[in-house]
């Protein structure tokens, strides 16, 4: 991860945790984890157990839409933290190579 990244003005982030909460409560949402399946690692976790994930953080400049959220398993999104996907890649390659 990057020593230094803009931050986020706080409002914003304020409203697009809003729009997240909205966007889980959705049918869209409710049929995209509705296979209990995580975006990462593709293990079959059940519904309960997946989280919403952000493929760009919010605190990276992402946005609460359905193009940028994936159902995660909390270990996948626990070890993602607020990395964006070049370096979730390269974080998966170096696990790889070890």
């Amino acid at each position: 991860m990057p020593d230094f990244y803009e931050p986020v003005d706080p409002d914003v982030l304020r409203r697009e945790r809003a729009k997240a909460r909205e966007l889980r409560q959705s049918q869209w949402w409710k049929r995209r984890i509705s296979d209990g399946l995580c975006y990462y690692c593709r293990r079959q976790v059940g519904i309960g157990a997946l989280t919403m994930d952000h493929i760009v953080p919010l605190g990276r400049g992402g946005r609460s839409v359905r193009g940028n959220v994936v159902p995660a398993c909390k270990d996948c999104n626990t070890r993602k933290k607020s990395l964006v996907p070049v370096e979730w890649t390269a974080y998966l390659d170096q696990l790889a190579g070890e």
